[in-house]
């Protein structure tokens, strides 16, 4: 007999946003909380963010998630994204952040693949008594 003893999986989503306002991406404290709530939008559970803004522009920005993590990296003279979503587990949707991110950015120009991670952990079941 076996007993699931837990989840082993995940989503992991790699997007491009395109045709993006070059103010906003270079704008650090949007880009932080704008990274914090669509995450938590989307059913992820923030324990940090982290970010880096460059020189002359540019910023990367670090959400860790209960769940794993997701990441920006910006390009503002291309008016340019990258976007890594993974998040473990049923709870925390990293297709619908990417989506919400979009939108708070104000762009529909989005490049993304998902790709499922992992498997379900089933282990022996060995009852009291057996």
């Amino acid at each position: 007999m076996t007993a699931e003893v837990g989840l082993f999986a995940g989503r992991h989503v790699l997007a491009e946003l395109h045709e993006v306002d070059p103010a906003l991406l270079d704008d650090e404290g949007f880009l932080r909380s704008a990274l914090r709530e669509v995450m938590e939008s989307a059913g992820a559970t923030v324990v940090g963010v982290q970010a880096h803004r460059f020189e002359p522009q540019g910023v990367t920005v670090l959400a860790m998630l209960a769940e794993s993590h997701a990441s920006v990296h910006t390009y503002p003279e291309l008016g340019a994204m990258f976007v890594d979503v993974f998040t473990c587990g049923e709870r925390a949707d990293p297709e619908l952040a990417v989506r919400l991110l979009a939108e708070a950015l104000g762009t529909r120009s989005v490049i993304s693949s998902t790709v499922d991670r992992g498997h379900r952990v089933v282990l022996p079941h060995n009852p009291i008594g057996s």
